[in-house]
């Protein structure tokens, strides 16, 4: 992967966090670094299950690969707001 690709990944890790913090319902009691983070973090993910399931080129807008994302970063945010909870 290039360094253009790599940036790329953090801008669209960024907005996919956001997203997914916007999709849990609630209070969140995170940051918005670990928002970031795990928004990153899907975003990798989410490609690579994308590209497990060959639908991570199609012609267009990749909606599926954005939906799996975005879920992913839901997950996260929510995963991590209930230890942050509980400690």
């Amino acid at each position: 992967m290039e360094i253009s690709g790599i940036i790329s990944a953090i801008a669209i890790g960024i907005v996919i966090g956001v997203l997914g913090r916007l999709v849990v319902p609630g209070h969140q009691r995170i940051g918005i670094l670990w928002t970031i983070a795990i928004g990153i973090v899907a975003a990798f993910i989410g490609s690579g299950i994308a590209a497990g399931l060959d639908v991570a080129d199609t012609n267009g807008v990749d909606w599926v690969e954005w939906l799996i994302q975005i879920a992913l970063a839901a997950l996260g945010v929510a995963a991590l707001s209930k230890v942050k909870v509980r400690h």
